[in-house]
């Protein structure tokens, strides 16, 4: 089993595909994207408002209507990169130990922590 530097509910950008050039508040980077679910599997994740597909559903009694669904799609892990906490900024991983013996994640660009 492969492990992943993200996680659920990270906040992440999107740096290939269709996604890849949508802009936040300040212009310069995109807006950060929440992430919904790591399929470990596959390596892939569902983050939240990208990577939308129309899916046709049948009548159910859930959906009487039926009709199209508007749903996120799996998007590869190597196309998405983590947001820096303090800067907003994609940014590499890095481990620390800290004194307790847990091991956290810290953004490298910044050095702050990653929850």
């Amino acid at each position: 089993m492969n492990k992943f530097k993200i996680k659920k509910d990270d906040m992440v950008l999107v740096l290939a595909g269709n996604d890849k050039d949508k802009r936040g508040a300040n212009g310069k980077y995109p807006a950060p994207h929440k992430v919904l679910k790591v399929l470990v599997s596959e390596g892939r994740a569902i983050v939240e408002g990208v990577n939308m597909v129309t899916k046709s559903t049948k009548p159910s009694a859930k959906n009487p209507q039926g009709g199209f669904v508007r749903q996120e799609a799996p998007i590869h892990l190597s196309n998405l990169s983590l947001v820096d906490p303090k800067t907003g900024e994609p940014t590499r991983i890095n481990y620390k130990r800290t004194e307790d013996g847990k091991k956290v994640r810290i953004a490298k660009k910044s050095g702050e922590e990653i929850k």
